[in-house]
């Protein structure tokens, strides 16, 4: 396959460029060179989409892009940032598959389980109804915005990705350092659901959905079984044999990520129904497990 790739300098996007080695990859990204001394100098690299006039030629299109979600305060500026670093280059995309007299057979876009917003211990699928909140307002224009590039030639299957568990990166690898010094434990209340995924997983639903025609719409990346950021937190300190007894306060995170902290204080319990019903078949679908293969 003939594949354009954004984000793939990103957590993720590392991991799918060596999973897709076999294809040829056209990479999006603002800094050429550094990506190819990153991914490999065998791909083709494109600093912007200005010059394309259409997506003839592509046989896929995977949209990994976006400002990262945590770690900044979410000022009006930030948020600005957040929506539209997401929303403008989603709709570029959708604009040059639409001009496309030959456009890509399969379009697959990000999105976050942010869309479903706070719901508590409810157990949500991707029938399940949103709470309005701002994860909501994003992920659900970005999702739409996506979309819009369906048509009898396009198929466009939406990831709703949970937390990516991976060694070298994402929110594992942040939790490592306290973790392995017997300083984790759970944050706030510890009940807020954690739907996590492995990243192998992870990519592994990304490859199936790139080859499976009959896969379309929105699915769950997500592991079949989410847990309490609690069990969480005492999962991986009995994996790292050290203790996970020292609780971050709500307050703390309130005043370090202020409305962020939502983000970390609420979660969600998210199962991968359609990813399930479609015949994708999870490595890791318990968290031990995957933190033993991980760690």
């Amino acid at each position: 396959m003939n594949i354009l790739l954004t984000g793939g300098t990103g957590f993720i996007g590392r991991a799918l460029v060596s999973a897709l080695s076999e294809h040829q990859l056209t990479i999006l990204t603002r800094d050429t060179g550094a990506a190819a001394e990153l991914l490999g100098e065998q791909h083709h690299y494109l600093r912007s989409l200005d010059k394309l006039e259409n997506l003839d030629g592509f046989d896929a299109v995977i949209n990994l892009a976006g400002e990262p979600i945590v770690g900044k305060r979410w000022s009006d500026a930030q948020k600005k940032q957040l929506c539209h670093s997401r929303w403008d280059l989603t709709a570029l995309l959708t604009g040059l598959i639409q001009q496309s007299s030959e456009p890509p057979a399969v379009f697959i876009s990000g999105s976050a389980i942010g869309y479903y917003g706070a719901q508590g211990s409810q157990p949500l699928t991707e029938s399940s109804s949103p709470h309005s909140e701002f994860t909501h307002m994003l992920c659900e224009k970005w999702e739409q915005l996506a979309l819009d590039a369906t048509s009898d030639v396009t198929r466009v299957c939406i990831l709703r990705t949970g937390i990516v568990l991976g060694k070298h990166g994402g929110a594992l690898a942040k939790m490592l350092p306290p973790f392995k010094l017997g300083l984790g434990g759970p944050i706030g209340s510890g009940q807020q659901g954690m739907s996590w995924i492995h990243l192998a997983d992870m990519i592994g639903l990304i490859r199936f959905l790139l080859i499976n025609p009959k896969c379309s719409g929105i699915f769950n990346a997500t592991a079949p079984n989410p847990v309490s950021n609690r069990v969480f937190s005492q999962t991986l300190g009995e994996v790292l044999h050290r203790p996970a007894l020292l609780p971050a306060p709500a307050f703390a995170l309130h005043a370090l990520l202020g409305e962020a902290a939502i983000m970390v204080l609420t979660g969600q319990y998210v199962h991968p129904q359609r990813a399930m019903e479609a015949g994708f078949g999870f490595r890791f679908p318990y968290l031990r497990q995957a933190l033993e293969d991980l760690l």
